[in-house]
């Protein structure tokens, strides 16, 4: 009988073991399934790096149009360029998190399996299309060898397509720095790619000329720029009665040399009492570069552009100063002698006119941006009493000066190294952004006859000030947004400076600013994350390497063994009392 019983429950216990196990085994499948379809997490991090903005959210939410996005960063790739893939891989997943199926991504090598004769026609078809391969030298076990690799992505929606470009530069930042830099811009970049391919249409802005502002060659790249972004017209300011409002969400003064009349800034002045947005680049001092190349100097003139009462009226002051920088400037070949063969000694020294602006504002325009090249920039000082915020986007460094005009520049000021005892003012602002509500230059100035024509005929009412708050963006540096034209390459890039074969993100100032005036939807928020690297210490990774190894490894392995020791040692002592 005791037999009997003990067979009875050893069937019983068998029987439990089989439910709780395909129990487990069940939830488990469950889990599985579940995690598949819906992902959860808990950002940690102090910065929030894993966390998309609201902006971005509200984006892919909104999104109605499939978006399809294939990115080339992939293969055998070096350590630094696979934790760039990896986290790609992890923010278009939080992509498609919120997405859901109306965004899909794909890695793909696009020179696997091409044959070395088909190739060039594979680099050729994407770098017509915006992906620009760049060589690798890989040092391997027995040689060095050169590998292409693609750190771009494409994304295609609504019919159109576009590159992003997944790796950064940044000036004077380390190889580490530049990668996590690049992690911090992904979400930026592609949220703004999604938001372009999918608007119905183009902000339209206005490119103001008729009092000498810049046209021609130098203006090249800047128009290419603007046109894929935007539908840009070119008016004359005498030819029209006013600025259309309605027409143009922002206009753009670049680089007046003509003296503006009150019929023109009255024009202006309306346009921003009703809600137009203006970028203003602007030189208050000729500076005849082609004098240097003729005498080696020149001194400085006014253009005496009568718009100093109308900003001061807005709230800022650009002044008659050329900016002097002694530790952030741009270098220019200086003849220091002569070589052995009778050739000239040539020897890039760094000239203080040509300012490098590295932005530290938080703002969301310049938050997280590359360096700027200035070339003969000025000062703005800024007006308290005017009802408006400012906010400084671009300054000098801390060992600055402003010289006041007239200003004798010449070449013979950089054989010598710059004296940092006489630069004493520091962080002079050349970029300013007013916010806020703005009163008219011509307030009390205006004929009570010139307004009742102006109101019966024209039908436009004079405003005095503006009926909400409104934006516009000062740049005390007409040069900025220029591109230089090679005898031999042609035209090239805004913001590449020859000499040195640098490349500063004037484009890109160039593209936030004005997204910012006229988009307000702006995903700008989203490059205003910023990731601090937490490098580990290099000295202690040597000294203590094994040590860690053992943390890492063996004691995870060790403790797992030791709970299931534990487990069974229990359950077997528990189990032989019942018994």
């Amino acid at each position: 009988m005791a037999d009997i019983k003990s067979i009875g429950k050893k069937n019983t216990k068998k029987q439990q073991a089989t439910i709780r196990m395909v129990i487990l085994v069940g939830i488990l499948v469950m889990v599985n399934i579940l995690a598949s379809r819906f992902h959860a997490g808990w950002d940690l991090t102090k910065e929030k790096r894993f966390t998309l903005s609201q902006a971005t959210k509200r984006l892919l939410k909104e999104t109605q149009e499939p978006v399809v996005i294939d990115v080339y960063l992939n293969g055998e790739l070096p350590a630094g360029f696979q934790k760039l893939r990896e986290a790609t891989r992890e923010k278009l997943q939080s992509f498609k998190n919120i997405a859901g199926g109306k965004t899909t991504f794909r890695f793909t090598d696009p020179l696997e399996g091409v044959a070395e004769g088909e190739k060039a026609k594979v680099v050729e078809a994407l770098y017509n299309k915006g992906v620009e391969p760049i060589e690798l030298n890989v040092q391997g076990k027995q040689n060095a060898s050169k590998q292409i690799i693609f750190p771009y992505a494409l994304v295609r929606s609504n019919g159109k397509e576009t590159a992003v470009r997944l790796l950064e530069n940044h000036f004077g930042m380390t190889p580490l720095q530049v990668l996590n830099y690049s992690e911090t811009l992904l979400e930026y970049k592609f949220a703004s790619a999604i938001h372009n391919l999918q608007k119905n249409g183009k902000p339209r802005i206005a490119y103001v000329v008729g009092n000498g502002e810049q046209l021609g060659v130098q203006t090249v790249d800047l128009f290419q720029t603007l046109s894929k972004y935007y539908n840009l017209d070119t008016i004359d300011i005498h030819d029209n009665y006013f600025i259309d409002d309605k027409l143009y969400n922002a206009i753009i003064i670049n680089k007046p040399t003509l003296t503006f009349d009150d019929k023109d800034k009255f024009k202006m002045d309306q346009y921003v009492m009703r809600g137009g947005k203006v970028l203003w680049m602007l030189d208050p001092l000729h500076t005849p570069v082609d004098s240097l190349q003729a005498t080696g100097q020149f001194i400085t003139t006014d253009y005496s552009l009568n718009l100093d009462d109308q900003l001061f009226k807005y709230g800022v002051r650009v002044n008659n100063d050329l900016i002097e920088d002694a530790t952030q400037c741009n270098p220019i070949p200086l003849i220091t002698g002569t070589l052995s063969n009778g050739q000239p000694q040539i020897e890039l020294r760094p000239w203080t006119f040509l300012p490098v602006f590295i932005p530290t504002s938080k703002h969301v325009i310049v938050n997280n941006m590359d360096a700027i090249m200035g070339r003969f920039a000025s000062s703005i000082d800024t007006i308290e009493k005017t009802g408006n915020t400012k906010t400084i986007l671009l300054a000098s460094s801390g060992y600055s000066r402003s010289d006041p005009a007239p200003v004798r520049v010449s070449l013979s000021m950089i054989r010598f190294d710059p004296d940092v005892r006489y630069f004493n003012k520091p962080y002079r602002p050349t970029a300013v952004l007013i916010e806020g509500r703005f009163n008219s230059v011509f307030e009390n100035r205006m004929a009570p006859s010139f307004l009742s024509v102006l109101k019966d005929s024209l039908k436009y009412a004079y405003k005095p000030t503006t009926d909400k708050d409104n934006k516009m963006i000062v740049i005390a540096d007409g040069d900025i947004f220029l591109n230089d034209v090679s005898q031999t390459t042609g035209i090239e890039e805004m913001g590449y400076w020859k000499y040195s074969k640098a490349r500063f993100a004037n484009k890109e100032f160039l593209l936030n600013c004005l997204e910012y005036l006229t988009d307000p939807n702006s995903l700008l928020e989203a490059r205003s994350k910023d990731v601090k690297l937490r490098l580990l210490d290099t000295k202690r990774v040597e000294t203590e390497r094994v040590k860690w190894q053992v943390i890492n490894i063996l004691v995870p392995v060790g403790l797992v063994l030791v709970f299931a020791s534990g487990y069974f040692f229990f359950r077997k002592r528990r189990y032989e009392k019942k018994d």
